[in-house]
């Protein structure tokens, strides 16, 4: 029985790097290059023509760049892996091409064999990340994940000194105006601060009129 070979679509703006590629997949009988694109547009053209097992995808790419092209490729080949293959090992290169659908994330200076081993086995349905990959992945997530975290509400009475601060108040004036004394507009001054993560009353100020709590 013939063998199912792994059909490859190459996605790169440099012809050096995809005729490189070429001849190095060309030497295994599994694998075969069905296509290939020098810009994310005609990479996701081509994807949807030929439904290739695997896709080779770099970034930096005119008219399309590879993050896009995935993400159009993933919704609409459903049985297409991409592998980004790139120089470039940026966090958040790596986070939006995990979020746009990527089995695989390799560099450029990976070695032949270790990349055909890659091709094979996203073609089996696994995912391949090497340990420096993953450990900045991981990191990146996390960064998203903490500035997606919601702030500390601020209390009504701290929302009133807040509306006071980007009114130009002084702590003596917004005391008066709410019937309180300085030192207690200062502890609210404090936490407000904190809360909304600022270092002066212009700062507030600004967050204030950002957020709708005063008009200009």
């Amino acid at each position: 029985m013939p063998q199912h070979k792994i059909s490859v679509l190459i996605a790169d703006d440099h012809a050096l790097i995809r005729d490189g590629l070429r001849r190095i997949l060309g030497m295994y009988e599994d694998l075969t290059v069905v296509a290939e694109a020098a810009d994310g547009q005609i990479a996701y053209s081509l994807a949807r023509a030929h439904n290739p097992n695997i896709v080779l995808m770099d970034i930096n790419m005119p008219h399309m760049n590879g993050i896009e092209a995935t993400r159009r490729i993933k919704s609409e080949c459903l049985l297409t892996k991409v592998i980004a293959l790139t120089i470039h090992d940026d966090e958040e290169y790596i986070y939006e091409l995990v979020k746009a659908g990527v089995s695989a994330y390799v560099l450029k200076d990976i070695e032949s064999v270790a990349l055909i081993n890659t091709i094979r086995a996203v073609a089996r349905g696994e995912t391949v990340f090497d340990t420096t990959i993953t450990a900045k992945m991981l990191g990146e997530f996390q960064r998203i994940a903490r500035q997606s975290i919601p702030e500390e509400p601020l209390t009504r009475r701290e929302i009133d000194v807040l509306i006071l601060i980007a009114r130009g108040k002084c702590n003596k004036e917004i005391g008066e105006e709410l019937f309180i004394s300085e030192k207690t507009v200062k502890n609210h001054i404090t936490s407000i601060f904190r809360k909304i993560n600022v270092n002066d009353r212009t700062q507030a100020a600004l967050y204030a009129v950002k957020n709708r709590m005063v008009k200009l």
